[in-house]
């Protein structure tokens, strides 16, 4: 399976009026067509366990489409879309390393330290709380249950929508919103209570 190129990349051109899961459905005979679903998706899946995993971000991507392709015959055209297939594979691999990705939080909380801002969590704070580019923050997403911690950074990097997390996790839409309501509620009163606590300190 092809790696992608460093560095963020547009999608690949595809095929006027050939949606997704038309791909899909034509893969099953022609498996070369498959390669137009990576071409498409392969940058943002990549950049989404980038900020997860760090390091492990290529052995995962290429673990998640080769899982992708191998299991695409379960696909069902129409139950959810692929974009959220993919996340949900990418997903359910990220939470055999959650020590790993809460390593890498705290990790950027103390290097924090010595820098302004982080690039690697910009996006999340710039959707969870525009105060938020700083170590605070990282600690914040440590200490976040695993199911809320998901659903938040769908929501975060890629973007996804609440059925499309939905779908991704396989869970209802309602529960998607009050995790996503929770974890940010969560972090900000984490964030708040760090700046109060250095107010006091100082």
């Amino acid at each position: 399976m092809r790696k992608p190129p460093a560095g963020p990349v547009p999608p690949a051109e595809s095929p006027p009026g050939v949606t997704d899961e038309h791909l899909i459905v034509e893969s099953l005979t022609t498996p070369e067509r498959f390669a137009v679903i990576f071409d498409r998706y392969a940058p943002v899946v990549h950049g989404y366990l980038s900020r997860r995993v760090g390091a492990l971000a290529d052995d995962l991507m290429s673990e998640t489409f080769l899982l992708a392709f191998r299991g695409r015959t379960g696909y069902t055209p129409g139950r959810a879309p692929v974009r959220a297939w993919l996340f949900g594979i990418a997903t359910n691999l990220v939470r055999r390393h959650a020590r790993d990705e809460e390593r890498r939080y705290r990790a950027f909380g103390r290097a924090a330290g010595h820098v302004e801002t982080t690039t690697e969590l910009g996006e999340v704070a710039a959707r969870v709380d525009a105060r938020a580019l700083r170590g605070e923050l990282a600690d914040a997403l440590a200490a976040l249950p695993r199911e809320d911690l998901d659903v938040l950074l769908l929501w975060t990097y890629p973007q996804l929508s609440y059925a499309e997390i939905a779908a991704a996790l396989g869970v209802p839409v309602g529960t998607v919103r009050s995790r996503l309501h929770r974890a940010r509620r969560k972090v900000r009163a984490r964030l708040d209570d760090q700046r109060l606590s250095a107010e006091e300190i100082a």
